[in-house]
């Protein structure tokens, strides 16, 4: 029998709606190029729905039995994110002592350089030959000055499956990240090429405190895989009366 490779379960959330994302709603509906944030990306906080919706989703994990709740937890280093698996973790009544939780960077927001805190009219507008070219090369491939395409994202994901499957086998982890991080791992784990993953990213955007989730076979492939078993899955925020939001992560403040 040989070694299992990777851990019993991962769950994948994206964290609860933020004040970005409300900024970014009123920037688009009045038409403006700016979204008025005055916070870097990196510490917009969650909004009071996004702490009810991390509430909500700690609910679910704590109707869990023990040994079957998240032991490990790794979130990206974004407020919004660590709020949310702060929130979710007293709310499933599970203590930081007892478990490994780790801060890491890995799993941060997509990087988007100069086109910080800009809606898309905002880019047609002050950089037209930027959104020509998106438009042309398409998202997967596009990195705006400064910033990170979808490739470079899941090139420093594939570091962050390295060290699960080296540090974690056998265990439950929960990953608390952004909408980009939840559909680039879902691009790794599901082994998708570019039009499949693009084709899920424009079918919806990933619900805030929404599950996608993995579960360990051992009787799949030569060594067990990874399975889905869930996919955005919002049932515990329905359940808990916590409206289910689906706006998509944008450039909030600019960077220093």
């Amino acid at each position: 029998m040989l070694e299992q490779k990777w851990p019993q379960q991962i769950w994948i959330v994206r964290h609860g709606q933020s004040a970005g994302n409300v900024a970014r709603d009123a920037a688009e509906a009045a038409g403006l190029p700016l979204i008025d944030i005055a916070t870097r990306d990196i510490d917009t906080p969650l909004s009071m729905l996004g702490k009810r919706q991390a509430e909500a989703l700690g609910h679910w994990f704590g109707q869990m039995p023990p040994g079957q709740r998240p032991n490990v937890v790794l979130c990206s280093s974004y407020v919004r994110a660590r709020d949310t698996a702060r929130i979710a973790l007293e709310a499933a009544g599970i203590e930081r002592e007892e478990i490994s939780f780790t801060v890491d960077e890995r799993l941060r927001e997509k990087e988007f350089g100069i086109l910080d805190r800009l809606t898309k009219h905002g880019i047609m507008q002050k950089y037209p030959e930027l959104h020509e070219q998106r438009a042309h090369v398409g998202k997967f491939y596009f990195r705006p000055p400064g910033g990170e395409s979808w490739c470079d994202v899941i090139l420093r994901l594939r570091s962050v499956l390295d060290t699960i499957s080296r540090e974690y086998r056998g265990e439950r982890v929960l990953i608390v990240g952004h909408q980009v991080i939840v559909n680039c791992f879902r691009y790794l784990l599901e082994r998708m090429d570019e039009q499949q993953i693009l084709d899920v990213d424009r079918m919806a955007d990933v619900p805030n405190c929404s599950v996608t989730s993995y579960e360990f076979d051992p009787a799949r492939g030569r060594r067990g895989k990874l399975v889905p078993r869930l996919v955005n899955f919002v049932a515990p925020l329905r359940e808990a009366g916590a409206p289910v939001t689906v706006e998509p992560d944008v450039p909030a403040a600019p960077k220093s």
